[in-house]
């Protein structure tokens, strides 16, 4: 039975909204563009069958976070969602966004992000059948754990949102998905955007060979192991990782300074490397580790990450590929990304939208995600064709 078949025997939750929030809008938009194409296509597959509510132009409600002289905010959404299944979209990363206090101009937090996300919650609630949050960037998702007297941010926000009514938060590659024993009544899912970076790669890297001679994947850390040896496995080929050894003694900018990045693994000599992590902070660290791999003899350096925040900026960045340190950056188009990023000959967009639209159309059907979740198929049809294409 196909895809479409199965989703049209399927009643929907409830009619399908979108609330894309204003830093998100342009994600939003790409979204509900492919929802509006994979419905129309369903259409011709099944037939008539499908109620005109099922199929729309557009799924995006008018939704907007105003504020008042003095900072304050409220959410505001002028579409009806009774009765809806809605999903509220949110990038809490999103720094070009402004708002003014007292006549001084402030840029957007994450904290801000968090905040309008639960007034706009706050509006549907009572009103839409269902409400679910995609967050890409699970907010707070680095403070998961407690050490010593801390506080347990991610674990607190999850718990508020569940309390306010949500029923399922989406996100991609959390920092430590546990943090969902935090609602263990709650739909809590992270899905990863491998297949997304092994496609960027061959679509953009001339002379891309996928095999054990030729090709690596490196974990820059401990944390990231288990995605370099998901995509090791399902590449064939080898793996190394570092080992970050800090100075637990010191604390600068609130995090122990790293001392020096241990390699462990066989060689990389006249290989090319994939580093593959989470995410872009500042870059120190990734930029480290991409500058012991050619120290080593590596080819050429690729790094995936699914956000790229570059909170430093891009300067050393360019001077490492200037140096041919690095050859090609990945990340997603999950977060924002600076005008000036994509302008950048090193960097490679790895395209989620489709992907988010699938999981918002099987949500919105109820039906299982085991496919969406698990791109190991998609992956291998991906390699088979480049195989046949380059044997």
């Amino acid at each position: 039975m196909s895809d479409f078949e199965t989703m049209e025997q399927m009643l929907p939750v409830g009619t399908l909204r979108i609330a894309a929030l204003e830093g998100c809008r342009e994600l939003g938009n790409t979204v509900n563009g492919h929802l509006v194409a994979m419905r129309k296509d369903a259409s011709r597959h099944v037939g008539n069958s499908l109620t005109r509510s099922y199929l729309e132009d557009n799924y995006l409600l008018d939704c907007r976070c105003p504020r008042f002289g003095s900072g304050e905010g409220k959410g505001q959404i002028l579409d009806s969602v009774r009765g809806t299944d809605l999903y509220i979209l949110v990038d809490v990363c999103n720094y070009s966004l402004t708002y003014s206090v007292c006549g001084i101009e402030n840029h957007m937090s994450p904290d801000n992000h968090f905040q309008d996300l639960k007034r706009i919650i706050s509006a549907a609630t009572g009103k839409a059948k269902r409400i679910n949050v995609v967050m890409p960037f699970l907010y707070e998702g680095r403070q998961h754990k407690r050490n010593k007297r801390e506080s347990l941010d991610c674990s607190l926000a999850l718990q508020e949102l569940a309390d306010m009514g949500v029923s399922n938060i989406i996100t991609f590659d959390a920092h430590d998905p546990r943090v969902q024993n935090a609602i263990p009544l709650n739909g809590f899912d992270s899905f990863m955007p491998t297949y997304q970076f092994l496609k960027a790669l061959i679509d953009t890297v001339e002379d891309f060979r996928i095999d054990p001679e030729h090709l690596m994947v490196i974990s820059p850390d401990e944390g990231a192991m288990s995605r370099a040896v998901y995509f090791a496995n399902i590449l064939g080929i080898d793996m190394g990782m570092f080992y970050k050894r800090r100075d637990y003694s010191v604390i600068v900018n609130g995090k122990n300074p790293i001392v020096a990045h241990e390699f462990l693994g066989d060689s990389v000599e006249g290989k090319d490397v994939i580093i593959i992590d989470d995410m872009i902070s500042s870059g120190g660290s990734m930029l480290d580790t991409a500058r012991q791999l050619k120290e080593r003899n590596a080819k050429r350096v690729f790094i995936c990450t699914t956000f790229g925040l570059f909170t430093d900026g891009f300067d050393k960045f360019d001077e490492y590929y200037e140096k041919g340190y690095i050859t090609k950056v990945v990340t997603t188009n999950l977060n924002y990304r600076s005008p000036e990023l994509l302008t950048k000959p090193y960097y490679a967009e790895a395209d989620m939208s489709r992907f988010l639209a699938m999981i918002v159309e099987c949500l919105n059907h109820d039906i299982s995600m085991s496919k969406v979740e698990s791109p190991t198929d998609k992956i291998n049809e991906l390699l088979n064709s480049y195989r046949a294409l380059h044997s």
